[in-house]
């Protein structure tokens, strides 16, 4: 089963989180991560995954251009990506550089696409997904592998029970 970790990133801070938030998807049996920036991802990349995590640093209070243009160029495929796991993390400059908004303009374009939301575990922060300001410290990064761990679980068990493309 596939897992998606899809990221914008000019600085290298989203980057750095990305790979955190790969890392700990990865660490579960049976799931095999792609990493993909968005210059790097394709439309089979996005398909053929049980979750897509997806990643931005803040750009005017939400998720950077080339990740939306990811999300509109594939609009074609929202069927297919129903009921398959959606989350997201950020990244700022700013302790209030629009954070949240941006995970939220995210975790919009996921609904829309039909797939389940997911926030990072209580264990971590236990809101809307992992997000930081400048460079991960150690906290956000062990965050980031814990909301990767999560998506990769609940994924993996959707995947297994069958439930993908399962409406009433």
């Amino acid at each position: 089963m596939q897992v998606l970790v899809l990221y914008y990133s000019k600085g290298g801070n989203t980057r750095r989180l990305a790979e955190a938030v790969a890392e700990g998807a990865g660490q579960v049996d049976g799931v095999q991560v792609v990493l993909r920036h968005t210059d790097e991802v394709s439309r089979e990349d996005f398909v053929q995954s049980m979750a897509v995590i997806a990643g931005s640093p803040v750009y005017f209070g939400t998720m950077a251009a080339p990740l939306k243009k990811v999300f509109d160029d594939y609009v074609g495929v929202r069927r297919r990506m129903e009921n398959k796991i959606g989350a997201a993390f950020a990244t700022s400059g700013d302790p209030t550089g629009g954070k949240e908004t941006t995970l939220m303009s995210i975790l919009q374009a996921l609904l829309i696409y039909g797939m389940v939301i997911v926030g990072d575990p209580l264990s971590a922060t236990g809101h809307y997904g992992v997000a930081c300001v400048g460079t991960p410290d150690s906290g956000t990064i062990e965050n980031a592998k814990k909301m990767g761990r999560r998506v990769s679980e609940l994924a993996k068990l959707i995947s297994d029970n069958g439930m993908v493309g399962v409406t009433k």
